[in-house]
């Protein structure tokens, strides 16, 4: 299935002049249900969906790009807008950090099609990952031709969602030299509780976790004692504030943790989350890390689309 079969030239909508996210969704949401009938009858409640996935989480997802996106009852079409801003819009990025959108596709399908809602923003994402396509779209004042050049790039939706769809590339691996310290700093500020480690050239050799902090910080002894309860007195991580500027991730990191391949699915990936426990999943090909699935993505970008 080809993404341009989704992308009519008559919901592309371009030179806009918001200047805000909202205005800019608003915009897109009127031509819209000008020009579809069933969209317009439905507008009320595509508006209100539309508004409330935007305030619990952005859905400007860098790069220029913002998706906003719902699944409503009672409607049974699928519809896709786009929109090219005249300038940038500032706003909050679904990372919490500040940046900018130039591109909007904006998505609406029926309440029981979640496959392909995830379908066409693994393509979107896709497409514009091709920052010269990106470019060139945004310098285009036609529709058609617009169009035209999303349908050259002849992208395709997979059968299946799979790892390669939801993973998080973003996260910034840890390397061996990285202290305890810098490890601490990065957990805490990116609220994650674990990191891929690499070498220098990419290949994943294992994580760095918040056990693995802890475990360093507790005094080896409590390691052959079942319960510490009747302990008063003594201080659990002197040992690591006298080193935590010294010790690297080298010395802590775990080697074998659950990896797998970006060709995973969705099915797969839930069943090793619920069955194993594992709260993060290593996406791997050919030894090279290539992305983090987390257990709280497939609450973001798969239940709550």
């Amino acid at each position: 299935m080809k993404l341009s079969n989704y992308i009519d030239p008559k919901l592309i909508v371009v030179n806009m002049t918001a200047t805000t996210k909202e205005e800019a969704f608003t915009a897109l949401i009127d031509h819209a249900a000008h020009l579809d009938a069933e969209f317009a009858r439905q507008k009320p409640a595509i508006q209100t969906a539309i508004f409330e996935r935007e305030q619990s989480i952005s859905t400007a997802m860098g790069n220029g790009v913002a998706m906003p996106h719902a699944r409503v009852e009672g409607y049974d079409n699928v519809i896709v807008v786009a929109g090219v801003l005249k300038h940038s819009i500032e706003c909050e990025l679904a990372s919490k950090e500040r940046g900018n959108v130039r591109l909007i596709f904006l998505i609406v399908v029926g309440k029981t099609k979640n496959k392909l809602m995830l379908q066409l923003m693994a393509g979107i994402t896709k497409l514009t990952e091709n920052r010269q396509l990106f470019d060139a779209i945004c310098r285009e004042a036609s529709p058609e031709k617009i169009a035209a050049l999303i349908k050259d790039a002849k992208i395709t939706f997979k059968a299946t969602i799979t790892a390669e769809d939801i993973m998080n590339t973003a996260i910034e691996p840890a390397r061996l030299n990285n202290t305890l310290e810098e490890i601490a700093r990065r957990l805490v500020a990116e609220d994650i509780m674990g990191l891929p480690v690499v070498d220098d050239s990419g290949k994943f050799l294992g994580e760095i976790t918040e056990r693995e902090l802890i475990q360093y910080g507790m005094p080896k002894y409590t390691t052959m004692m079942g319960d510490l309860s009747f302990m008063t007195v003594g201080e659990p991580f002197e040992e690591y504030f006298k080193h935590e500027s010294r010790v690297t991730v080298q010395e802590l990191y775990r080697k074998n943790p659950m990896t797998i391949d970006k060709n995973a699915s969705i099915m797969e990936i839930s069943f090793i989350i619920v069955n194993k426990g594992n709260t993060r999943l290593y996406v791997v090909e050919n030894g090279r890390y290539l992305g983090m699935v987390m257990r709280k993505d497939l609450i973001r970008k798969v239940l709550h689309i």
